[in-house]
């Protein structure tokens, strides 16, 4: 695709997608459409039906088809996200959330739901917010809910800042080791996306992700765990009894992570949890006594 190359919305479409693909893009097609109606202010719809684009349009749809091909994130170039029912604006420094994780994210606003109804305030935390995402979900789902979130990098703390403000969402920088001990005994809901990516498997992670996603939220020591180990310390120290954590992980850990709850003693109804596509997703578990 150069400035001799097609200019027509078709023509710019099939080049893209060829040249997507050609670098292991794996949506090529779907990415292509995605940025050419960023580029042209249009719905997805839109594009086929709306008049042909610009010289300036084709150029600089052209850059951004080449970051693309490059494996910088399709979320860094059209600077949002989507997630369940909001959008998140989102770039480098952060996390890009992904749609796997809003089945975490609903089941949480289920349990918030469930407190509610009782005619209760739920109060939820979400540990390493990142992007804000899960806790934009609760806040804007359970409109009654006291929202908790905290956020270990700065850069992240930042994106998930600009997204949760005039939320009503209590957002705090700091480690989620040690956060919160005004909330101790009192929360419903503790949720979490930890890092959970084995440094053993830095060559087997995609670049959007290796290359561009924040250390912080990826890495987790030699199993992927030591995260996940902290979350479900947190999480103990946090929930009231009865409450509950919901905490995500890699597919590989359909076994070790709910271990980690099993393990400790103190939670009842541990259970894994699968996506969309049936792979092992999240862990949740229900606090019985204090450890």
């Amino acid at each position: 695709m150069t400035a001799a190359g097609p200019t027509d919305t078709a023509g710019l479409l099939r080049a893209a997608t060829a040249r997507l693909a050609e670098a292991g893009v794996p949506s090529p097609g779907a990415d292509a459409r995605v940025l050419l109606a960023h580029v042209r202010g249009l719905a997805l719809g839109a594009l086929t039906l709306a008049a042909e684009p610009t010289a300036e349009e084709s150029r600089r749809f052209d850059e951004l088809v080449a970051r693309r091909a490059a494996r910088e994130p399709l979320q860094h170039l059209t600077g949002t996200a989507a997630f369940r029912h909001v959008e998140l604006a989102v770039g480098p420094g952060v996390f890009v959330p992904r749609p796997e994780t809003e089945l975490l994210a609903g089941w949480a606003v289920d349990r918030a739901r469930e407190v509610a109804a009782t005619g209760g305030t739920p109060v939820a935390v979400d540990l390493c917010t990142g992007s804000g995402a899960v806790a934009l979900s609760l806040v804007s789902e359970v409109p009654d809910a006291r929202v908790h979130a905290v956020e270990l990098d700065e850069s992240a703390h930042g994106w998930a800042s600009r997204n949760l403000a005039g939320s009503g969402a209590d957002l705090r920088w700091g480690d989620m080791a040690d956060a919160f001990p005004d909330l101790d005994g009192a929360v419903d809901v503790v949720v979490g996306n930890p890092p959970y990516i084995p440094l053993t498997a830095f060559e087997s992670v995609a670049p959007e992700v290796r290359d561009h996603d924040p250390a912080l939220a990826l890495w987790s020591g030699d199993d992927g765990l030591d995260a996940m180990r902290v979350l479900e310390r947190v999480a103990a120290r946090l929930l009231r009894l009865g409450g509950w954590v919901g905490a995500e992980h890699a597919d590989a850990q359909a076994a070790s992570a709910p271990a980690v709850f099993s393990q400790a003693g103190c939670w009842t109804d541990v259970r894994d949890h699968v996506d969309l596509a049936g792979r092992a997703r999240f862990v949740t578990a229900r606090l019985t006594h204090t450890p």
